[in-house]
């Protein structure tokens, strides 16, 4: 999937838990799929997973997420995964790593939500009750955490080379569009408050077709909500969708910005990844695109 990426296999994960974590050695150790782009997920027997990095650029973001989901786990109206061992490098794997609690579930990519106009309202209170916590002392959106939460303009001149990229694939002339009003939207004027930075159907938890978690926290941070915000069109649509606007009261600068986050991912995705690196991600951002009416 990338060029800098590290084989991690079931073998090692064995090698690694049996050693550092005697008491779970004997735990089956199964490849969780479909993978990840930046880290690999393996279950461990029926209640754990460990989670690894299989690039460089993800290891400072696991260790971000190690420390922020404690503190906003008891908060949530959503299960979130909360970390319960920190494995070291060893055996040939260079980075830390996590084990966690097993939250069961698919993800709402594979798995139907059955009602969207109910899973809005859940949406929208989970995003409400995460922006209520204190967001002193939170690592601030930027770089760690790639941007998400940060100014859009930060992220202008890498938006416009992916759109040049897929000139001959989309209607490039319509998402620059889209894009230019969003960074023409007044910044997001009040306090920084915490963002999941990743809010997609691929990270959204389903069980019998209601949501149930939010996983994937690498890019958590304090900073503007617009980028939790695209999940109005990565995993609601029509009505559902202005139900969410109403339940969060997204004002018309948020929403534009958060349209905006939508042009970002999906052009990003679209220029880097293909069918056969990446299927899953390729189809999730065309559809994103879809929902956005700018296919």
């Amino acid at each position: 999937m990338h060029a800098d990426e590290l084989d991690v296999t079931a073998s090692l994960v064995r090698t690694l838990v049996a050693r550092q974590f005697p008491q779970w050695a004997e735990l089956p150790v199964e490849d969780v799929l479909p993978r990840g782009t930046d880290n690999r997920l393996f279950r461990l027997g029926d209640e754990l997973v460990a989670r690894l990095p299989c690039r460089e650029r993800t290891v400072a973001t696991l260790v971000r997420e190690r420390e922020c989901l404690p503190r906003l786990a008891a908060r949530l109206p959503l299960d979130v995964p909360v970390p319960l061992a920190v494995g070291a490098q060893a055996d040939g794997y260079p980075w830390t790593w996590s084990i966690y609690r097993w939250l069961d579930g698919s993800n709402a990519a594979e798995s139907p939500i059955a009602d969207l106009g109910h899973c809005a309202h859940e949406l929208a209170g989970f995003l409400l009750a995460l922006r209520r916590i204190d967001p002193s002392g939170g690592p601030a959106a930027g770089e760690g955490n790639f941007s998400r939460g940060a100014p859009l303009a930060l992220l202008d001149a890498r938006v416009r080379a992916s759109l040049a990229a897929l000139a001959d694939a989309v209607d490039a002339g319509a998402l620059t569009a889209a894009w230019d009003e969003a960074v023409a939207a007044p910044e997001w004027e009040g306090a920084p408050v915490w963002v999941h930075g990743d809010l997609d159907a691929r990270n959204l938890l389903v069980r019998n077709g209601r949501a149930t978690a939010v996983v994937d926290w690498g890019c958590v941070a304090v900073g503007d909500p617009a980028c939790d915000v695209a999940v109005a069109w990565k995993v609601l649509s029509g009505d559902a969708r202005d139900e969410f606007r109403r339940a969060l009261s997204v004002d018309d600068a948020t929403w534009a910005r958060a349209r905006g986050w939508v042009v970002y991912q999906a052009a990003g995705a679209l220029s880097y990844y293909t069918d056969e690196t990446n299927a899953a991600l390729v189809a999730e951002a065309r559809r994103w695109l879809s929902e956005l009416e700018l296919a």
